[in-house]
């Protein structure tokens, strides 16, 4: 039986299989839109997918006709949201500058008459035990 499969057979089969996966690539790419759309109400996004499950190939091509760009500015507003909320994440997480941070911040608490002179060296010496 595997004598009968040439090399073309095997190649159509690939095709074939790769072909599935780029449909349902597309499937999802266009839920995933409908679903993240704001601009539209529940039951246009009900037509929408009604219309993609009823008449699949042709539902999904006008939709990407009709919503190239609408499509292409959403994706473009969630990198950069992420982006946005990566960085603030970051920025939160990161260190603090390093003991010689710590120091500058409680002379400047100990110059305005936050804290005492024995409270600063506190600070020094736990900045400077950290390091």
């Amino acid at each position: 039986m595997l004598a009968d499969y040439t090399f073309l057979d095997v190649l159509w089969t690939l095709i074939i299989f790769f072909a599935w996966v780029i449909w349902f690539w597309l499937l999802i790419t266009v839920f995933a839109d409908v679903f993240r759309r704001r601009d539209i109400s529940g039951g246009k996004k009900t037509l929408w997918v009604i219309f993609v499950i009823i008449i699949p190939y042709l539902g999904v091509f006008i939709y990407l006709i009709a919503e190239h760009d609408g499509m292409a500015e959403r994706s473009a507003q969630d990198v950069r949201t992420a982006q946005v909320q990566t960085d603030d994440y970051i920025r939160s997480v990161a260190g603090s500058g390093g003991p010689a941070a710590e120091i500058e911040r409680g002379k400047q608490l100990l110059d305005s008459g936050a804290i005492t002179q024995a409270e600063f060296e506190s600070i020094k010496a736990k900045a400077l035990a950290s390091s």
